[in-house]
């Protein structure tokens, strides 16, 4: 029995993903053949011009990691991020000015101009 993908999923989990966001994370999963067993990575790290970037990426679940369902997206997130992210919506845009993940945060003080880094 593996024990990373039988933890219980919580009820209501701190973000939401739009269906664009979605469909292009179920894009990238195809195109790269990444694996059934990787998650859905959100988090924050410490960087950026504004104090904080966003992380987005698929990888394995890891000790401290919360497990989520978000939109039919299998999520993890570490524990300690939860507080900068609460209520934070990704999207994904196609625009003639813009293409890319965007991330709508209530937390954020202040972003960026680019709109991947934010002071809490």
């Amino acid at each position: 029995m593996d024990t990373m993908l039988d933890q219980p999923t919580t009820t209501s989990a701190p973000v939401s993903i739009t269906e664009g966001a979605v469909d292009q994370l179920n894009q990238i999963r195809e195109q790269e053949n990444i694996p059934e067993d990787h998650f859905l990575r959100i988090g924050v790290k410490g960087g950026g011009c504004s104090g904080f970037t966003y992380v987005l990426g698929f990888d394995l679940a890891g000790e401290g990691d919360e497990h989520f369902t978000v939109n039919g997206i299998k999520v993890i997130m570490n524990k300690a991020h939860a507080i900068y992210l609460l209520g934070m919506q990704i999207d994904f845009v196609q625009g003639l000015d813009n293409r890319g993940f965007t991330f709508d945060n209530p937390n954020a003080s202040s972003t960026c101009g680019c709109g991947t880094s934010f002071s809490a």
